[in-house]
């Protein structure tokens, strides 16, 4: 498919076609076996193995209300998310990411008989008692409001600050550090500041809950809770309540670019684009998005930056200096709007030839968002390696699946030929039109709060019986994939938990299956979290094709270098790419397995779609015909995912306490890893 630029009328190759319908026979949901016993989805600090019967999860969809605690939620809404109070909504969403990553990063055990989680607070002399809403074999528990043992019936709950103080407390007396920990301040003051975005966020959804014509952007502002396993995620120090909703795409923000004018001296950049077979330089392309009369002294390049980056350029004396010497002239905001997709810092316009990927230096989850140079030079490389033949290949094997390539880039250098920090964009091929229906699965399986019940979520439809009761006149929290699986079901006369099954395999087969044709048949790893990973939709709504995103996420093989460096000469020198292999299959495993189809798996469940053993049992089943198939595929990530044990999984907590930033320094050190037992492991 070829997309137009409306305002300059340009049309770039796209080398990846979006899929017509769905055609095929849908895959085979009917060969998944019985749920097999759950074991317990965390690894326990008393060194159990995984499957101790103590440690066994009860599993219930049903809310629990434990007699010892005597707790209820208020009669008018079941779940914490539809509290009418949007600050109330989002202390619950803040809660329950903490409470997960705890769990996960330190390994506790499944709730007893009585449902409720106590968490141990040795340093602060008692613990927590939390009921459990829902306990997953992957991770994604939903919780009730916490309380501290032994607190008078009139306390209130715990709410998100205070156990993010108690929990930083407790981590930084099992580290021995002396006297106060500043990271755990910082984090504290992150975790209020994302509960205060939170509900703002919820506010204006609920006042505005329609989504655009553009189906894309639609689900690009669609993160309102941001990643379910991180302590911060909607955390943007340094942007104030105005910048916030014009820059963020929550509240469905927009604005014009801010334009530089940048001297030949002082530019950088590289181009891989092509229109009609014919290259393209980087800095037409930006002057064309630009559009008509801007300001550009002849001989210059037009560099667009994110405004809020703009202003905070002008006080580093770097780039002041480049102003003063004419290397950089500041032409002001100027063109059409441009909307910030779900990473905030690269921006789309619809029927835009390209998006762009600008610097932010915001801190956004555990990174702040500059581009670096060598990730510049990844995505052009990946573009010409793909454009060997690789990508042919590719695409024969799995033709409805490919990446979004970032195909060109401009930067600004200083008098001695350094990378200036801050200024670098990448340009994105924009293969979408507004009527394609294509989405990151984070935006698929994110919480979507309404003013009020959802009609598509049929009681008669919902798998929790006491869901079935009397519809209420709170708000309804439920996800774009909810509601698609409902309206399959009610079209197609089949219960959810089918239309569960076959969408989670067609969805292995459409997206998860051609990331490891690329592992394997090239040894190049895609770091394909939910956000990173686009799923194309039939008109019915089953996936039928998918895109990768993201130039920083690309891992080569250490044992793969001399292959890929036949088919690209001089590959890896400037994009720092090629990694050990122990690494890659770590971060393979991580991003591909745990965050993506794992935490897909707990969407089903966390949602009341599905039983999440039977979706385990049928990523099992996918994973063993990927080994031993007709079709077998040469990539470690099948094996370790069934033979493991164990699984080593990012901790974003730990991450946040160490104060680390993943976009700096060796991969292998860029974040705290820790071990979860496997429950695809038998």
């Amino acid at each position: 498919m070829k997309t137009t630029d409306a305002a300059a009328g340009a049309r770039a190759d796209d080398p990846m076609p979006l899929p017509g319908p769905f055609s095929g026979p849908p895959p085979g949901p009917s060969a998944v076996a019985e749920p097999p016993p759950v074991p317990c989805p965390v690894g326990t600090p008393d060194g159990r193995t995984a499957g101790d019967p103590r440690d066994a999860p009860t599993h219930s969809d049903a809310p629990i209300r434990p007699a010892a605690l005597d707790r209820t939620d208020p009669p008018n809404h079941r779940d914490p998310l539809d509290h009418p109070d949007p600050y109330a909504a989002a202390q619950a969403a803040g809660v329950d990411n903490l409470l997960r990553c705890w769990v996960r990063e330190n390994g506790l055990a499944a709730p007893g008989d009585d449902g409720v989680l106590r968490v141990p607070l040795p340093a602060s002399g008692t613990h927590l008692h939390v009921p459990v809403v829902h306990w997953s074999a992957t991770g994604w528990h939903r919780f009730g409001a916490p309380f501290l043992a032994g607190a008078p019936e009139t306390a209130p709950p715990v709410d998100a600050v205070t156990l993010a103080a108690l929990l930083t407390r407790e981590a930084a007396a099992r580290s021995g550090a002396p006297g106060p920990d500043p990271e755990a301040a910082e984090l504290v003051g992150r975790v209020a500041d994302s509960v205060r975005r939170t509900a703002v966020f919820v506010r204006d959804r609920r006042a505005r809950p329609d989504d655009g014509p553009d189906l894309f952007l639609a689900a690009e502002q669609a993160l309102l809770l941001g990643h379910p396993l991180h302590p911060t995620p909607k955390s943007r120090e340094g942007l104030c309540e105005g910048e916030a909703d014009r820059y963020s795409p929550e509240t469905r923000g927009s604005f014009p670019l801010h334009w530089l004018a940048v001297a030949p001296a002082a530019l950088a950049g590289d181009s891989a684009w092509t229109e009609r077979g014919r290259p393209v330089p980087a800095a037409p392309l930006t002057a064309r998005l630009a559009g008509r009369g801007l300001p550009l002294p002849a001989g210059h390049a037009a560099l667009p930056v994110h405004p809020w980056q703009a202003r905070e350029l002008r006080l580093r004396p770097g780039t002041a200096a480049l102003f003063d010497t004419g290397q950089l002239r500041d032409l002001g905001p100027y063109g059409p709007p441009w909307h910030p997709t779900s990473s905030v810092r690269t921006v789309y316009r619809t029927g835009a030839a390209a998006m762009l990927k600008l610097s932010l230096g915001l801190r956004i989850t555990n990174s702040r968002r500059e581009n670096l140079r060598k990730e510049a030079h990844r995505g052009v490389e990946v573009h010409r390696l793909l454009r060997t033949g690789l990508g042919e290949r590719w695409r024969a094997a799995h033709p409805a699946f490919g990446i979004v390539r970032d195909p060109a880039w401009l930067g600004v250098d200083d008098p001695d030929g350094t990378p200036v920090p801050g200024l670098d964009v990448v340009v994105r091929h924009n293969p979408f039109a507004a009527t394609d229906d294509v989405s990151c699965v984070a935006g698929l399986v994110a919480p979507r709060p309404l003013p009020q019940p959802d009609p598509v979520l049929d009681p008669a439809f919902v798998t929790d019986p006491a869901s079935r009761a009397a519809p209420t006149t709170s708000a309804s929290t439920g996800s774009r994939l909810s509601r698609l699986v409902i309206r399959i079901a009610r079209r197609t006369g089949r219960p959810p938990a089918a239309v569960s099954v076959e969408w989670f395999l067609r969805y292995l087969e459409a997206v998860v299956r051609p990331l490891l044709w690329l592992d394997a048949e090239a040894g190049i790893a895609l770091e394909a979290h939910q956000q990173n990973t686009l799923v194309l939709l039939d008109p019915d709504g089953w996936p039928a094709g998918g895109r990768y995103r993201d130039n920083q996420g690309y891992y080569f093989r250490e044992s793969r270098h001399a292959e890929l460096d036949v088919l690209l000469p001089g590959i890896g020198v400037r994009s720092d790419t090629f990694v050990p292999d122990a690494v890659v299959d770590e971060r393979f495993v991580y991003y591909l397995g745990i965050n993506n189809v794992f935490g897909l798996i707990g969407a089903f469940g966390s949602q009341r779609l599905a039983d999440e053993r039977l979706l385990l049992a049928a990523f099992r089943g996918f994973l063993t015909t990927v080994v031993t198939g007709p079709v077998r595929l040469r990539t470690h990530l099948p094996s370790r995912l069934l033979d493991s044990p164990v699984l080593r999984c990012k901790a974003n907590l730990l991450t946040r306490l160490h104060g680390l930033d993943e976009l700096v320094g060796p991969v292998e050190t860029q974040s705290v890893y820790v071990t979860l037992a496997n429950p695809l492991h038998r």
